[in-house]
């Protein structure tokens, strides 16, 4: 295989995004005292469900999820490592939020590449790419019986990193500027971002209120 040929860096990017997103579910079912098991299940979950669901949108069938033996083990490897190198519980939170916000930027990248090579046109591309980074941490949260961050008011924007980064790798491959470096650089892009929505606890504005009226129920934000 070549390595700098863009299916293989493609490959990579995929199982490097993989990776890091199984560390979070891992993390995450530590932190809620679930077994080796349940660590696996949510692994695997955050690992390879916003891909299977790009996969499924675009006709990308059978799924790289289930045809691809390391895109399986991968999240397998996560839970071993995570299993006997956990940091210690007070510091669980933080590094769940790292990694996540590490495979959010990954993901961002090979969804919206993903998407864009089966046909699909800037905007639905850059759809996908978002669908690609937010659907696992989705499922994580949901397995883990927790609101999804992409959904919860009270947490820092978490659909606007992502979203940025996809738009940033439509506009390299419209421009024809996408190569190894570039979608590198889109990654840390939305990674960044993500790490400074948490640094600064930046959220995305609630539905405009008009002067003098009480505000309504809480409704969930991106």
């Amino acid at each position: 295989m070549n390595l700098f040929d863009p299916s293989s860096v493609q490959h990579w990017l995929d199982l490097a995004g993989i990776f890091v997103f199984a560390v979070s579910g891992a993390l995450l079912a530590v932190r809620k005292d679930l077994d080796i098991v349940g660590m696996a299940v949510l692994a695997e979950a955050t690992g390879l469900g916003g891909g299977l669901l790009r996969d499924l949108v675009i006709g990308a069938v059978p799924p790289a999820a289930v045809t691809d033996l390391g895109y399986l083990l991968t999240p397998l490897a996560a839970t071993v490592l995570v299993f006997f190198l956990h940091p210690q519980v007070e510091r669980i939170n933080r590094a769940v939020m790292v990694f996540d916000a590490a495979g959010l930027g990954l993901f961002c990248v090979t969804g919206t590449v993903k998407a864009h090579a089966h046909g699909l046109g800037p905007a639905a591309a850059v759809a996908m790419g978002l669908a690609t980074a937010a659907g696992g941490g989705v499922l994580r949260d949901m397995l883990a019986n927790e609101v999804p961050s992409l959904l919860r008011r009270d947490r820092e924007v978490y659909a606007v990193p992502a979203l940025v980064g996809a738009t940033a790798v439509a506009l390299l491959i419209h421009t024809g500027q996408l190569t190894p470096v570039t979608s590198g650089l889109s990654a840390t892009l939305a990674f960044v971002l993500r790490l400074l929505a948490l640094r600064y606890n930046w959220r995305a504005p609630r539905a405009w209120q008009p002067r003098g009226r009480n505000a309504g129920p809480d409704v969930p934000g991106v």
